[in-house]
Formats: C-alpha cells, structure tokens, sequence
C-alpha cells in the first residue's frame, strides 16, 4: 500500500516518492495530529490558515503547540497573502495549508504557493500540506506543494482515501515526507495507533488500483452539483459566491442579508429544515458567510438550495 500511494504521488508531483517517504494512517486526521508532532515542541508556535478545518486548532493544541491564525479573506478569493504570513511567522515552527481548500473552495493559485515557500524558507518552516481534495479540482490544477523547487525536504504531505474515492468511514490516510522524518513518525505511531487494519488497507489498495478514472467518476457529482449552484446564484441578488475552484463545498456570502453566517444558518434550518454550517465556525475571516456540502442527490440538493435562496431573499424584503 505504501508503494501504491507513492506511485500516485509520484505521478501527481513529478517527485519520487518511495515506500519509505509514506506512513499509512488511520485517517488524514491522524496525519495531521503526526505531523504536528514531527515538526513542533511543546509550546512552539504552529500557523494556519483561517478560514480553517475546524480540527486544525485543536489538533495543534493536542500536541502542545499554539496555535496562530493568518487571515486568508474574501476580497482576496481566500488566498492567504504572503506579506500576511511573512509577518505571523516570526517565531514559528510550522505552517499548515489545506489546497484544494474546506471551507473555501480555494485551489491554492502558483503565486500563492510560491509565496509560501518564501515565507517557510524565511523562517525556517516545516509546512504541512492537506492535500486531501486533490483529485476534486473545478477550474485550474492541483500543484502538490512539495514539487516546489526546494520544499520537499521541508514539506509533510497529508492525503486521504475519503474524498477521492469515498472510503470516508475507512479511515485510511497517509503522511508523505522526508524518509527520516517518517520514521519517527513511523515511531510514534506504534506508539499511538499502532497501524491500520490489514483488510482496510487491503480496500485501499485495490481503489488505488483503480486508478484515475475511479478517482475522477467520484469526484463528477461534485462537480455537477457546484455548476448547478452557480447556475442558481446568477438570477438573485441576495447571495453570492467566488466560484469554488476545487472541493466539495461552496462558501456563500450572505452579509447582503444583514445577517451573520451563525444567524443566517439557525435561521435557516428553522424556517426551511435545510442545514448549512455558519462560517463564523471555521474562523474569524469566513463571517458573513456559510458552507454549503455538495453532498446530497442531485433531486434533494436542488430543492435544499431553492429553499435557501428564497429564505435569502426575503430577508432582503
């Protein structure tokens, strides 16, 4: 399995990723909570991005860093500034991206990449890449943060079985990184959650087997589904959208309401039974917005949005 994931790497990187550049986990959450522990100490300073997964700060807290929030806004497609970062970096000791991005929808663009490099290479940063949403990508093209000229030796990549090809409750991840550093990993997971079932991983190598294709027939309702939104928000005026470039999600900004994410999601699922989740709850700089999943049929999805945009614009009324 790890020869299996190295090879897709590979492909997607231009890399050559080997067996020993890879510890299987249960999961990319306990990808994330291993990484943190190979680049930070207890009270070290670890970065991320807000808007933010909503496990990252409490994944940074469990290995006994704190956590520093960069304001990646809306005026600027969600894209983190590198004057931003370069500035909250002082001191740090990791920083953690997520491209394709949730909540956003941002594909992280080749300016965006290329400055955080300058940041990391700066300051002397281990960034840890969430790389999960790769194989959904709208507009544009995935670019694994490590194929930048100098990062892999400085760059934990973060992959998953859960969205690209829909083995969610398998819990089947992968951290990807310089072998010394997965060894320790490797360590610490035999210390922590010792391995991953055999007949799971099993699953997970016959999916890889599967190759592309599979990854981009689970990724085609997703895609429809966002179009659809976008087709839908063109004839109103309450509510708009950057158009996701990637993932399977839609962040709609509804401050034209006069309402918060928060009140306009409990509203909401009062009025209409349709259930969003606020931006306010993944940080500081999604307010004024909420998270649409691009996860229901196509038939119940349409009707859940039509219900949505109406609310919206009586409230405009």
């Amino acid at each position: 399995l790890r020869k299996a994931v190295a090879a897709r790497l590979s492909a997607g990187s231009g890399l050559d990723y080997m067996p020993e550049n890879i510890l299987i986990t249960p999961g990319a959450q306990a990808a994330l909570f291993a990484a943190h522990h190979a680049a930070c100490d207890v009270g070290d300073t670890a970065l991320m991005i807000d808007p933010y997964y909503t496990t990252y700060p409490g994944t940074i807290r469990g290995v006994g860093a704190v956590p520093r929030s960069v304001a990646a806004r809306p005026e600027d497609g969600f894209q983190p500034r590198e004057a931003n970062l370069m500035a909250a970096a002082d001191g740090a000791r990791s920083l953690l991206i997520n491209t394709p991005n949730n909540p956003t929808g941002a594909v992280y663009s080749d300016a965006t990449l290329e400055g955080i490099a300058r940041v990391a290479e700066a300051h002397d940063l281990w960034v840890i890449s969430d790389e999960v949403y790769d194989s959904q990508v709208w507009d544009g093209a995935h670019r694994p943060l490590a194929s930048l000229p100098d990062m892999f030796g400085r760059t934990i990549t973060v992959g998953s079985l859960s969205k690209s090809h829909a083995m969610t409750g398998s819990r089947l991840g992968w951290v990807a990184g310089p072998a010394d550093v997965v060894e320790q990993m490797i360590n610490l997971a035999t210390h922590t959650t010792y391995g991953v079932p055999g007949f799971v991983q099993d699953a997970g190598l016959f999916a890889l087997s599967m190759g592309p294709d599979m990854e981009e027939r689970v990724a085609a309702p997703f895609r429809r589904r966002r179009d659809l939104v976008l087709a839908r928000l063109a004839g109103q005026q309450a509510i708009s959208a950057i158009p996701p470039a990637g993932a399977m999600y839609v962040m709609l900004d509804v401050r034209a309401t006069g309402m918060s994410g928060k009140d306009f999601g409990e509203a909401l699922l009062d009025e209409e039974m349709v259930a969003v989740m606020p931006g306010e709850s993944f940080g500081a700089a999604a307010a004024g917005h909420i998270r649409v999943a691009l996860t229901l049929p196509d038939e119940i999805f349409t009707e859940a949005l039509d219900r949505l945009l109406a609310f919206a614009a009586r409230q405009m009324t």
